[in-house]
């Protein structure tokens, strides 16, 4: 398909961007054979807590987890939660699984997250509708140039499919630090004021992390070597 046909990620039908790095560790493979198959979320019909942790649970969904540190930070924090995350990059998804067997501390396993290594959108199409109760999408890759912009995760299609999966109430968490991402994710949210509220209480409410959302080494990176400025909004469900 042309990148220069009109869609969004709902649309185009294709995963962009690399996913494989270097080459993986003896390690890292072996967790990619052994323990991804025991967390990965089944590749066909609906994704419930139910059926992937065996009871009805809060349902926390990632689109694009990196390395896994915030999704094992959050689930290692709300044992009683179910938490999915979903990932292209490979080797993101071997340095998620060594979270997911050791935990964020090191104190054990993590019995409540699963993992899909490709495509979010294919997963969250098959949640039922109004079943999650938190999305975070953390950093995504910002696609700056104008003619890719239709490949950005916040587009209308993607904020659709968000808005029908959470339930009232449930909390929808961008990060970005990237001013171009900034300035198109926040107007494609304004198309959403029916379905969102913005949980702002001034420039402080977007300049500051809030509690519960832990600094990954991706973020710290922008901050300290990078100098960018990082800015976080979280939106609920109406």
């Amino acid at each position: 398909m042309s990148a220069n046909k009109p869609g969004d990620p709902t649309t185009l039908n294709r995963l962009y961007g690399r996913s494989k790095g270097k080459a993986l560790r003896a390690s890292q493979q072996d967790l990619l054979d052994k323990l991804l198959p025991q967390v990965a979320v089944p590749e066909d019909g609906e994704v419930t807590a139910e059926r992937l942790f065996g009871q009805a649970a809060p349902l926390h969904f990632e689109i694009g987890i990196g390395g896994g540190e915030h999704l094992a930070y959050r689930a290692d924090m709300l044992p009683d939660h179910g938490f999915i995350g979903a990932e292209p990059f490979v080797n993101g998804v071997a340095q998620a699984l060594t979270h997911v067997r050791d935990g964020p501390e090191g104190n054990g396993p993590l019995r409540n997250v699963r993992l899909h290594m490709g495509d979010a959108l294919q997963v969250l199409d098959r949640i039922p509708d109004g079943s999650l109760s938190f999305v975070y999408l953390l950093h995504p890759d910002p696609w700056p140039k104008a003619r890719h912009a239709k490949r950005r995760m916040v587009n209308d299609g993607p904020v659709r499919m968000i808005a029908d999966k959470l339930k009232p109430g449930g909390e929808f968490r961008f990060g970005t630090d990237h001013a171009i991402y900034l300035r198109h994710a926040l107007m494609v949210m304004r198309r959403f004021t029916d379905e969102f509220d913005w949980l702002v209480e001034g420039p402080k409410s977007w300049q500051r992390r809030p509690g519960g959302w832990p600094e990954t080494r991706y973020e710290a990176k922008a901050r300290n070597v990078f100098e960018h400025e990082v800015w976080y909004f979280r939106y609920r469900r109406r």
